[in-house]
């Protein structure tokens, strides 16, 4: 993938930079493989406003798609497109399966549109195909991973993702996470060889914020330029400091350093800490 830059035309222009969208060979979605999506702008079903900096953009279709592909186990398929997908940074591929059913998986990099893809217990080793940790050699990078068996893959699905095999030892098999984490994933669960597409994705810049509105994204505002009964960091003549030995968020919670993770009974699962490189 590469990005594409724009002549310095106009000052939101000038920083702007696009994806050039090489890899996508179909412009219009498989009209079986998607459905309506309801906007809810953050607000909940009492009209109450639950998450903040959200509202407008433009329409979208929901594309859905096979995490799990275990319903085409030793089925082959043939990847018949490469598609963009406006609720993911990912590239999504259309696979057309030997009995005729078509799923949407998410595009590795470096597949091609005729390229062959399977999931299997234990598959050849190759960018696209699906199998059971426990047959994927070490140092291999996968991607789309489960986290118990039969759940479908929820872990490294953003773009250009990719976690490592880093042992096969044991009951079950030692991951490291893209954020540095290593942790321990059944043997049985499913992961897809490769990494994930569109990996310039972090490389693009908005350049405006209408751009941003675009997007469903709705403006952000300094906690410090708010009034007391809007920010804990609100208040005071002009521009003031906080007036915090430390940073708290709209609500009182600390903002900065504070330790949130409730889920501690996983932490067995867990070798090493991200934070802990």
């Amino acid at each position: 993938m590469a990005i594409k830059k724009y002549k310095p035309i106009t000052p939101g222009r000038r920083q702007m930079t696009t994806a050039s969208f090489d890899e996508v060979t179909k412009k219009s979605p498989e009209k079986r493989l998607v459905k309506r999506i309801k906007k809810h702008s953050g607000r909940n079903n009492q009209g109450r406003m639950t998450v903040r900096h959200r509202g407008g953009g433009a329409k979208r279709k929901v594309r859905q798609i096979d995490f799990s592909q275990t319903e085409k186990l030793d089925i082959e398929g043939k990847v018949t497109a490469i598609e963009y997908d406006p609720l993911r940074t990912a590239y999504i591929m259309l696979v057309t399966y030997k009995d005729g059913d078509k799923r949407y998986h998410l595009a590795p990099e470096k597949i091609e549109v005729g390229d062959k893809v399977e999931t299997k217990v234990k598959a050849k080793v190759k960018v696209g195909a699906r199998m059971q940790l426990k047959h994927i050699p070490l140092g291999y990078q996968v991607h789309n991973i489960e986290l118990n068996p039969g759940q479908g893959g929820i872990m490294v699905r953003t773009a250009g993702g990719g976690a490592t095999v880093m042992s096969l030892e044991g009951k079950q098999a030692q991951i490291q996470m893209p954020s540095g984490e290593t942790r321990l994933i059944p043997k049985e669960c499913y992961a897809s060889v490769g990494i994930v597409s569109n990996q310039e994705h972090s490389n693009i810049k908005i350049g405006k914020a209408g751009r941003s509105r675009w997007m469903g994204k709705r403006p952000s505002v300094r906690g410090k330029a708010m009034n007391p009964c809007d920010h804990p960091h609100g208040g005071g003549e002009g521009n003031q400091p906080i007036g915090l030995k430390h940073p708290k968020t709209p609500w009182g919670m600390p903002a900065l350093g504070y330790k949130t993770r409730r889920r501690h009974y996983t932490d067995k699962n867990i070798v090493k800490d991200r934070r802990h490189n």
